[in-house]
């Protein structure tokens, strides 16, 4: 979907953005129902600044429809998410993904199912090992 880099994303967009990704194009008003249904404590005000931020980062467009905005995520979800992932990795394990792993199977209880999706992922063949093979 996007060519750009994908936008830094706080907490708060994150909220914004999923409920765009709910369910779009969405107006405005749309938008801050699905807010307020997940948490009755949003503001409208706070989610239009928040929108606006969002259309800046280029996380969002909009498209003016008289009175109202319509918004339309020029990101996806799998991309934010695989560009908050990475950033995490680098900032806190310095991209090292065995350290990761270790600490949150450590320091978390998985179940046997948990545990044997985790290992059956693992197991997985990936095109990067297949060519190692060759």
């Amino acid at each position: 979907m996007s060519a750009n880099p994908i936008p830094r994303i706080s907490e708060t967009e994150w909220e914004v953005m999923r409920a765009v990704w709910a369910g779009h194009p969405a107006t405005a008003s749309e938008i801050i129902e699905r807010l307020a249904a997940a948490d009755p404590s949003w503001h409208p005000k706070t989610a239009k600044t928040l929108l606006a931020r969002l259309v800046r980062k280029a996380a969002l467009d909009y498209e003016a429809q008289g009175r109202r905005y319509v918004y339309e995520p020029l990101v996806t979800e799998r991309e934010c998410v695989a560009a908050a992932s990475a950033s995490f990795l680098e900032r806190v394990f310095g991209g090292a993904l065995k350290p990761m792993l270790a600490h949150f199977v450590e320091s978390r209880r998985l179940s046997r199912a948990e545990l044997a999706e985790l290992r059956q992922l693992l197991e997985r063949e990936t095109p990067e090992s297949n060519r190692r093979k060759s």
